[in-house]
């Protein structure tokens, strides 16, 4: 029981946080010509967020089916942005889009890591505070973690901005 309202309070706490940047970097009109709706990253956030807590599925991709790592950040980006990104993280760290500075994250911006070798096997999406909403493992569910933890700092390898 106490588990459970710790759980409660982290998320609470989470959407505070996102609600809070919402405020403070919000866009008060949206270009809507496009076939593709330029999103905001508030909106990939607060999407992002309502995922917390979906299962983990190897090659899953959507809320019903549980969600691998690239499966999450590219259902997230297609679904609020229209953009469509590549399968797996290792494609998408390596798409055409301003690589960002670790110092210089921004929310909606892409994080990736590198497991074993030189080629990146992990993404989430920042969301600020140094804290990054992913996929993580087999058994697990979306949840938010710590850029900052341990494993993380050693295994980050980059960042890149998909949407401004």
């Amino acid at each position: 029981m106490i588990e459970a309202f710790r759980k409660s309070m982290r998320i609470s706490g989470i959407y505070a946080l996102t609600l809070l940047l919402a405020a403070c970097g919000s866009r008060s009109v949206r270009d809507t010509s496009s076939p593709a709706v330029a999103a905001t990253a508030n909106e990939v956030l607060f999407r992002a967020l309502g995922l917390v807590g979906t299962p983990y599925r190897y090659g899953g991709n959507t809320p019903r089916s549980g969600f691998d790592c690239s499966g999450l950040v590219g259902y997230v980006f297609r679904d609020v942005a229209g953009v469509v990104l590549p399968r797996s993280a290792d494609a998408m760290s390596r798409v055409d889009k301003p690589a960002v500075k670790r110092a210089r994250l921004r929310p909606g911006d892409l994080v990736f890591f590198r497991h074993n070798g030189h080629h990146v096997s992990h993404v989430g999406i920042y969301v600020g505070e140094d804290r990054f909403v992913h996929a993580p493992n087999e058994g697990g569910t979306v949840r938010l973690d710590r850029l900052d933890g341990p494993y993380w700092t050693n295994h980050y390898a980059s960042a890149k901005r998909i949407i401004d």
